[in-house]
């Protein structure tokens, strides 16, 4: 009972420090990342006009925010499961989802930015946020108690 107990614990403490990493991210976006839509969704945005983008820093910048809440987010699922499926189908779907975000993003960007800027702002915060994470760790809970019944 004991060792389940301090198990328990370190599975407790390993996902909070997870967790703070993601909130670390988020809480040093604008320091650590370029990401000029940043302070252009938090204002009134429907009649504005779009910022000038770096396209291939924003790019890099989009990319490496997504890859760093990928990892947070494989690692989480493999604190939380302990299971190397779960894991080699997170990478699967982690990076299936990532290269059609990123697609879209900047075809939208590049041909219908000002028609469908709520497009291009639902797309980005699916890259920039670990929503994903939202989904598959319900999914994986339900798997799991599926294959024990």
């Amino acid at each position: 009972m004991q060792n389940r107990i301090f198990k328990n614990k370190k599975q407790f403490i390993l996902v909070t420090f997870v967790l703070l990493l993601f909130v670390l991210i988020r809480a040093y976006e604008k320091c650590v990342f370029y990401d000029p839509f940043l302070s252009f969704f938090e204002g009134e945005f429907a009649h504005a006009k779009l910022p000038n983008v770096n396209k291939v820093k924003l790019f890099l910048s989009l990319g490496f925010r997504y890859y760093l809440n990928s990892i947070l987010s494989i690692l989480l699922l493999w604190i939380v499961f302990k299971d190397a499926s779960v894991s080699k189908v997170s990478v699967f779907v982690y990076s299936i989802v990532g290269m059609l975000l990123m697609i879209s993003f900047f075809f939208v960007l590049e041909f219908f930015a000002y028609e469908h800027k709520m497009i291009l702002f639902y797309i980005r915060r699916f890259i920039i946020h670990p929503i994903l994470l939202l989904v598959l760790l319900p999914a994986f809970f339900y798997q799991k108690k599926v294959k024990v019944l």
